[in-house]
């Protein structure tokens, strides 16, 4: 995947208010993809791919049975040779979304909506894992974000000087963390909307704490996806094309929808895949 640097992030980030200092920022990871459309060989210089072929057939099958309540069907390249990977890699091309989790496992939405590459690399960074992940997000991803994190906040006795609107929305989190779950519908608080302080935002990001995914989608406007240490509980920023904050939200909920993809938007890719095998038939 290529590689690209994009500024640190947090929550909380506001602009500052003038009598108030600047916020710290949490850093985003330094290896983000970025978009690329898929560059297709022609169908005489395909021999001897045949491999890479058969898994780009089985992807399509995986995504004509991809639905809401199906496992994400995973499909192992480990087994193939560079030239193979190199095709599969050239058919599915680099999407709007990608996702950091933890230090060891990357994964890049392909041009087909639902179809993704991940890669998972050892202590040394040497490739350990590398597969093709079918389904809304990434299931391996979506196994960690959550892993070893607190079920419920608590609040200090005596809160922090200008924190003020804080503690209700505590209170309100608490009351939506249990409700995650299938079939139940986002709960998002608008940070952009409600009045609050700097400190207040502040407070929240080290109650909350930082969880281990970081999610850049480009496909609605730039939009930046944190979890928390937090269950359910997700940071989503949109930002304009001068990386200025234009909304900040917390959302209590299994996966937000920014980072999912839409069933239509699979049955579209599985389309749009048999098209391309149908020229190597």
């Amino acid at each position: 995947m290529a590689a690209s640097l994009f500024r640190g992030i947090g929550p909380g980030s506001q602009p500052g208010e003038e009598d108030g200092g600047d916020l710290q920022y949490m850093e985003m990871p330094k290896v983000m993809a970025t978009s690329a459309a898929p560059v297709l060989p022609e169908k005489e210089n395909v021999a001897g791919l045949e491999a890479a072929l058969a898994v780009l057939s089985a992807l399509a099958e995986s995504l004509g049975r991809c639905s809401l309540d199906c496992e994400n069907a995973v499909h192992d390249l480990s087994p193939l040779d560079r030239a193979n990977r190199a095709l599969i890699d050239q058919a599915l091309g680099e999407g709007e979304v990608s996702i950091i989790c933890g230090e060891d496992l990357q994964a890049q939405e392909s041009v087909l909506a639902g179809v993704w590459r991940v890669r998972q690399t050892g202590p040394d960074g040497r490739l350990v894992r590398d597969f093709v992940d079918v389904g809304a997000f990434p299931a391996a991803v979506l196994e960690r974000a959550f892993a070893g994190c607190r079920n419920t906040l608590v609040g200090p006795a005596t809160y922090p000087m200008g924190v003020l609107n804080a503690p209700p929305l505590i209170s309100e989190l608490n009351d939506r963390i249990p409700l995650v779950g299938p079939g139940i519908g986002p709960h998002v608080i608008n940070l952009s909307l409600l009045p609050h302080t700097e400190q207040d935002l502040t407070f929240l990001d080290g109650l909350l704490g930082h969880g281990p995914v970081v999610v850049l989608s480009r496909g609605y406007g730039n939009c930046r996806v944190t979890t928390t240490a937090t269950r359910g509980v997700w940071w989503v920023r949109f930002f304009n094309s001068s990386d200025d904050l234009i909304l900040n939200t917390i959302e209590v909920t299994a996966l937000p929808e920014v980072v999912r993809a839409a069933p239509e938007d699979i049955a579209d890719s599985r389309q749009r895949l048999l098209e391309i095998l149908e020229v190597y038939r």
